[in-house]
């Protein structure tokens, strides 16, 4: 395996993003080096981050300080072949079984218990998989804007072209990508935020596999793992909370079949909330006092100031929506 690591110059000046990265050397995989971000106190309850496709855990700043002053300790990695992890060459060295294989060994490694999981886009596929693998590390999970494919649904036109501009466009404008994503717009620092971590072609492997390793098809070879935490996530009683961005044209709607299977999903405020696929950057801070909320298991929704574009529900998503 060829790792490449960016040099730390590519990620000086990082608008709202000063926060000190942490590495570990992930022991048995091969010499690969995670990166991470941690904040608040060392006692407090911990929330757990995890960023998708093509995203880092830049993506995160936003969230961060609202959860750090309600006393939430905040871990932000970032996988491997993101951010300022260490990023095989070859597009081969990328799997489905790997990334899980890669954060559960983070998770273990750093000695974390009594989590509370954020995810999505990416960040759901792996980390719904861990929770249900390793559900003795988990106390709850708030998903946005993910889910966790079999491939017995097959996939939408949208996500298809998605996946053969990955494996085929000659550019992968990363910072770009993300813009498309958001509803409100990001900056050109922001998006040479997104675009640090790969100072050339070579480190953009990880994120061109991430769409190809997403199961489209009944025989892909995570479906059957992926069965087995659908099955776990039926039975268990583990809180789980869906707030979604609705103006996600691949992901906005992936709520339902979760919130209708899931039993932890019963009882929960869930929600379509205005926002894109990224809606950590669209909605960060109002995410972040959701989270609050659901870690503290306080049942108040928290409110957009003057938005009222809002779709809330207790225990299932509107009809209408």
């Amino acid at each position: 395996m060829n790792i490449l690591r960016t040099p730390e110059s590519c990620f000086s000046d990082l608008p709202d993003f000063a926060y000190t990265p942490n590495y570990i050397d992930l022991p048995d995989c091969e010499g690969l080096r995670m990166a991470w971000v941690e904040e608040g106190p060392t006692d407090g309850p911990v929330a757990l981050l995890l960023h998708g496709e093509p995203t880092w855990g830049y993506l995160y700043r936003k969230m961060i300080p609202g959860l750090v002053a309600r006393g939430i300790r905040v871990v932000v990695p970032d996988l491997i072949g993101f951010g300022r992890s260490d990023k095989p060459s070859r597009m081969d060295d990328y799997s489905y079984a790997r990334h899980v294989h890669w954060l559960t060994t983070f998770l273990k490694a750093r000695g974390l218990t009594g989590i509370t999981l954020f995810c999505q886009d990416w960040g759901s596929l792996l980390g719904l998989r861990t929770v249900a693998e390793n559900p003795q590390l988990f106390d709850r999970v708030m998903v946005s804007n993910g889910f966790l494919p079999t491939g017995d649904r097959g996939a939408n036109s949208a996500f298809l072209i998605w996946q053969a501009f990955a494996r085929f466009s000659p550019v992968f404008p990363i910072g770009r990508i993300v813009n498309s994503g958001c509803v409100q717009k990001l900056s050109d620092a922001e998006i040479a935020a997104y675009d640090a971590p790969y100072p050339d072609n070579r480190f953009k492997a990880g994120a061109r596999m991430f769409p190809r390793l997403v199961p489209t098809s009944a025989d892909n070879p995570a479906s059957d793992a992926n069965r087995k935490a659908w099955a776990f996530f039926e039975q268990s009683t583990k809180p789980f909370l869906c707030v979604f961005g609705k103006n996600d044209p691949i992901l906005g709607r992936a709520d339902k079949p979760m919130i209708e299977a899931f039993a932890g999903c019963k009882e929960q405020a869930h929600e379509r909330t205005w926002g894109g696929h990224f809606i950590q950057e669209d909605r960060g801070a109002y995410l972040a006092g959701r989270l609050a909320d659901f870690i503290r298991g306080e049942a108040t929704m928290c409110r957009p100031d003057e938005e009222k574009r809002d779709d809330v529900v207790a225990g299932k998503v509107a009809e209408s929506t």
